[in-house]
């Protein structure tokens, strides 16, 4: 035990001095831009990173005996590895976070499926699942859930870390980010093929489907509300910058307001849907869920850059995913600086060699397109899979794409 102490007391000793650094300060100031329609230049961003992939100097390797403790060195020495090799715009916040642990009944189904692995360290692998909702009485199963915050647990993990780091790094109890993925959640439970056939073979037993799975969401949400269980100062909001100006507003310290902070929607599984249904079969549901939240941000990996239209009539939107699979140069003239640009540029270019003249005519056609329109808008390298094992197509997709944006 004090030996993990001595290893978590050096890396967070570390970790404060970093965090401390004027560049923090001044990426947030550059985060805040942009999520107020007042862009400086773009934010970079790297996240979901294989780190398993790229130990190569043996700094990530995790010495802690203690699980609780093992968890904080894991989360210290991710942040300082990738501040010292490929930081882009990223913000270290000055604290460690411990994260409220939060139960849920669940809506009364799990997960049913077959997965196959090609590489036993990556979590990210191939899914088959089963159809849990194929008949029409299957959907009566669906219950409301139950949340419930385990303050004792929470504390324990609190009190544990404070003990061995907090006189060295604040720790700091955080919230949950609002998350609403029903479509993820409906194709887990369904499959993907037999969910798409249902959209025109059975649209009145999938709209029974996504009416329960909203109204779980719904219930979940104003549970956490409730029960004082969201994130009043996040930094991101599923990968992208969270900070802007609007938010939380008035804060009294009692139970965070949903609209106080972000919403976040998506049906990542309609990629290859059309507009009408699109909008039919999951915008007509998200615009109930939305409406109480202060800005919202909608978008995954499906394509939007033709369904602008559509994403309008969310309440508050504020920020809207554009893809590598969408047309850039379509989605910043319609967008302009209405909505904020979340662009995800494309993760395959780190997954090999790194091909550095395709991947600055990559970025060149993003910035130039939304230059040209005056958007606003951050870069996020995310849904990373694999880099190869090879820590240096991180390192220079960073360097050259921050040139760039600096150069803007």
């Amino acid at each position: 035990m004090l030996k993990d102490v001595q290893i978590l007391r050096r890396l967070a000793r570390s970790y404060a001095e970093a965090a401390a650094q004027e560049r923090n300060t001044e990426n947030r100031r550059l985060h805040r831009a942009v999520n107020d329609l007042q862009m400086i230049r773009p934010v970079v961003l790297i996240d979901e990173i294989p780190f398993h992939e790229i130990n190569f100097d043996g700094s990530l390797t995790l010495q802690c005996e203690d699980p609780i403790l093992r968890g904080a060195e894991d989360y210290l020495r991710k942040k300082l590895f990738q501040w010292k090799h490929f930081p882009a715009d990223m913000i270290l916040a000055p604290y460690y976070p411990v994260e409220k642990i939060i139960h849920s009944t669940g809506c009364g189904f799990t997960v049913q499926e077959d997965t196959l692995a090609k590489d036993s360290r990556n979590h990210i692998i191939s899914h088959e699942y089963h159809d849990q909702l194929e008949e029409e009485d299957s959907i009566e199963q669906f219950h409301l859930p139950v949340v419930t915050y385990d303050e004792e647990a929470t504390m324990a993990v609190f009190n544990r870390i404070g003990n061995a780091i907090g006189d060295l790094l604040p720790v700091r109890l955080v919230g949950r980010s609002c998350y609403v993925p029903i479509w993820d959640d409906i194709a887990r439970l369904r499959g993907v093929t037999p969910l798409l056939i249902d959209l025109v073979e059975r649209p009145e037993h999938t709209h029974r489907i996504v009416a329960k799975m909203a109204e779980y969401y719904e219930s979940l949400n104003e549970q956490l509300e409730r029960l004082g269980l969201f994130e009043i100062e996040p930094l991101h909001i599923h990968c992208t910058s969270a900070l802007n100006s609007t938010l939380p507003g008035e804060y009294d310290g009692g139970p965070v307001k949903r609209s106080q902070i972000w919403g976040r929607g998506m049906a990542q599984i309609f990629a290859s849907v059309s507009k009408d249904m699109h909008e039919e079969f999951d915008i007509a549901y998200m615009k109930k869920i939305m409406e109480p939240f202060g800005l919202v941000y909608y978008g995954c990996c499906e394509p939007l850059d033709k369904k602008i239209d559509i994403l309008e009539q969310i309440p508050h939107l504020r920020k809207i995913s554009i893809t590598p699979w969408a047309d850039i140069n379509n989605a910043a003239e319609v967008i302009g600086n209405r909505y904020v640009i979340a662009n995800k540029p494309n993760p395959a270019s780190v997954s090999g060699r790194l091909d550095e003249d395709a991947l600055r005519k990559e970025i060149s056609r993003i910035l130039s397109a939304c230059k040209r329109n005056g958007c606003s808008f951050d870069m996020v390298l995310k849904d990373i899979s694999s880099v190869g094992y090879d820590v240096q197509n991180l390192i220079r997709w960073e360097q050259i794409v921050m040139e760039m944006v600096r150069n803007y």
